[in-house]
């Protein structure tokens, strides 16, 4: 009997499963280990940041700050809110400096941090993105600083010059404030492009010029009018009007789900001009027309593509 009972007892320790390795059978092959090793790396990575065994460029980029926090905040809004889809993306260089120009709308600038995780998440080479930002963007000290933690850096010449002549991927908003705060009513219509200071820099570096189109950012903010008094007492260059705002209050803040598409043209080569036609002001006239006549055409063709801006809702 006794001999039973310890036969029995043995046994049943036998299936026992201690329950800090149990899993379920429905836990996916390797989700443990996963878990493991996302625990590994979060942990170094606090270990880093917290004894400073980081790198930063001379421009004070952070490359693993970027792609460790920024882009995994911003990612499941590329991929879930806007659900982005990309077109040509083989036409950016993989492994030298170019220039990419983007069209600007939306209101609020959100279309820079959609075409940041794009060029890093779907080109083959993922390709960190160095924009180059407005004044005002600068002048605010935790906007300043997190831009230039993530890559970014005043759209002069000689930072523009500097990335270019290192082999980086370079972007610019020819548009400026006046495409990101157009009204609603000027929709996918390119503004200025100014004085082609971007053609003057891909010339002098011998890079490609990639032409970029963004459809989708236009509907997130729809600006029906705007705050100027309000505006111009911020110091802001435009306080807008939307549907939702700001009537709604910090639920009027929230982006429209539209769907995107972000294209990239073929490249228009600039190896073919010496560096001092750069200063040659008709040459870069036409060159940056000849631009914005691309991204327009882009911008037209993927209108047609997407078709409505919030499917399936109408």
């Amino acid at each position: 009997m006794s001999e039973m009972a310890g036969a029995g007892e043995g046994s049943y320790e036998a299936r026992v499963i201690p329950i800090d390795r149990a899993r379920s059978p429905y836990d996916p092959p390797g989700a443990e280990e996963d878990a493991d090793h996302r625990l590994a790396e979060l942990l170094a990575f606090l270990r880093r940041r917290l004894t400073g065994e980081y790198e930063v460029d001379e421009f004070g980029f952070d490359a693993e700050l970027t792609d460790k926090v920024l882009l995994e905040l911003i990612r499941p809004i590329y991929r879930h809110w806007f659900r982005v889809e990309t077109v040509g993306v083989g036409n950016v260089p993989g492994d030298s400096g170019a220039l990419v120009v983007a069209n600007h709308s939306g209101t609020v600038p959100v279309d820079a941090l959609m075409l940041q995780v794009a060029l890093h998440d779907e080109h083959p080479d993922r390709r960190a993105l160095r924009l180059l930002g407005a004044d005002l963007v600068y002048q605010l000290p935790l906007l300043g600083h997190l831009s230039r933690k993530t890559g970014h850096t005043l759209a002069c010449r000689e930072d523009a010059d500097r990335l270019l002549r290192k082999g980086e991927l370079v972007g610019v908003f020819p548009e400026g404030f006046k495409g990101v705060g157009k009204p609603f009513s000027e929709r996918y219509r390119l503004q200025r492009f100014g004085r082609g200071g971007f053609v003057a820099s891909a010339i002098r570096a011998g890079v490609p010029i990639v032409p970029c189109a963004i459809v989708g950012a236009e509907e997130i903010y729809p600006k029906i009018g705007d705050l100027r008094f309000l505006a111009r007492a911020l110091g802001l260059p435009y306080l807008p009007i939307t549907p939702l705002f700001p009537w709604f209050g910090p639920l009027g803040l929230v982006p429209l789900p539209s769907k995107w598409l972000i294209g990239f043209g073929e490249p228009i080569r600039t190896d073919e001009y010496d560096p001092a036609d750069a200063d040659d002001p008709m040459l870069v006239f036409n060159l940056t027309d000849q631009v914005r006549e691309v991204i327009q055409q882009q911008l037209n063709e993927l209108r047609l593509r997407r078709g409505h801006a919030f499917p399936p809702f109408f």
